[in-house]
């Protein structure tokens, strides 16, 4: 309709510049003449109808966003003694985690914690390394991976020979055959006793030097295999210096944002009782997370179907089931030493025989 209105006025306009000498009369003709298409195009009485339903429209929407998202999440919040110390050192080791050195830098400073800055260090080296593999140039990657070697090899890492893979398949493609085979005598023969397979197909390769990517090995040269060492080098140099692949801070925001409609139900229900909120040791309710936030497996006691915690662990008996802790207590009556019958098996235990287990 726009479009039409559009078309009308362009072709009444050119009209009345072909007239330029033509009366007032004429003038005044194409004008009423263009109202009248107007007027029968569109109604004026339709563009408000169709505007009064954009403004209805409009003036639900807030209604709906304040109706889907509760803005007010304080109702979930509890009072908790946190270790300031511990939170600050949380948040410096992010701010280093994720490259952001001179932000690091600052805080460190303004929250008045130096020992922080120590996480700097090794973060540092690692970004450099990563820098470098941006460029195409993994010599400060094999640097690290021969210092470390002893170590990724008992973690069970073959991050060495990938990167030697990968330096030997660039030389091979950019550079000549008497200095790839060179290179896999130098670097890549040491490994041929444990990933002789892998050996034998980068020495095939030699046979299409300079045209690899027409040879049946081109995936060798796909841009992916930067990527995916330069994320398995992360995550092996994060567990080198003993820290996890994600940021705990980052995991911890999205675990809480992903919980909270759930805590904010429940403060529904339990308005007015904040006191009891507040003690609260153990949520009331399940917090379903996805797996990726599950890093431990959960125990229900099968008698009383309690959840397991720090005050009623699981505890194995030497029958070979588990219960938790406080199950056996009552079964027991609080001897240790009197035998109870196992619910799950002829077998008489006593509790004072049952082992805790660890989640």
């Amino acid at each position: 309709m726009i479009k039409q209105i559009v078309q009308e006025i362009e072709q009444a306009l050119s009209r009345q510049s072909g007239h330029d000498s033509a009366t007032q009369s004429n003038h005044e003709f194409i004008l009423s003449e263009l109202k009248a298409k107007l007027k029968e195009i569109a109604p004026l009485s339709k563009l408000e109808g169709t505007q009064r339903e954009l403004n209805s429209a409009l003036s639900k929407y807030p209604k709906l966003l304040e109706k889907s998202f509760n803005p007010d999440i304080s109702k979930a919040y509890r009072n908790i003694d946190f270790d300031i110390h511990t939170v600050n050192q949380i948040i410096a080791d992010h701010f280093y985690r994720e490259g952001q050195f001179i932000l690091g830098d600052c805080f460190v400073d303004e929250s008045r914690e130096p020992e922080a800055a120590a996480k700097k260090s090794p973060f540092l080296e690692m970004y450099q390394i990563l820098e470098a593999m941006r460029s195409q140039n993994l010599e400060p990657a094999l640097q690290w991976a021969a210092t470390n070697q002893e170590k990724l090899e008992q973690n069970g890492s073959d991050i060495e020979l990938k990167l030697h893979r990968l330096q030997f398949v660039e030389i091979l493609q950019k550079r000549s055959l008497d200095e790839a085979l060179k290179y896999a005598r130098a670097f890549l023969a040491p490994f041929a006793a444990s990933h002789i397979a892998e050996i034998q197909k980068l020495m095939a390769c030699l046979l299409w030097a300079g045209r690899l990517d027409s040879s049946p090995y081109a995936e060798l040269l796909s841009p992916m295999n930067w990527d995916k060492l330069a994320e398995e080098l992360t995550q092996q140099f994060c567990h080198l210096i003993g820290q996890s692949y994600e940021s705990p801070l980052s995991v911890t925001i999205a675990a809480g944002v992903q919980g909270l409609p759930t805590l904010l139900k429940l403060m529904n229900v339990m308005t007015g009782k904040k006191k009891e909120w507040q003690s609260m040791k153990q949520l009331p309710v399940p917090v379903d997370l996805d797996t990726e936030f599950q890093f431990h497996s959960i125990f229900v006691c099968p008698v009383s179907r309690d959840q397991a915690s720090e005050e009623n662990p699981p505890m194995l008996l030497s029958c070979g089931h588990v219960l938790c802790k406080q199950s056996i207590t009552k079964l027991s009556k609080n001897n240790s030493t009197r035998p109870f019958k196992c619910p799950y098996c002829p077998s008489e235990v006593e509790a004072g025989r049952c082992r805790q287990l660890y989640l």
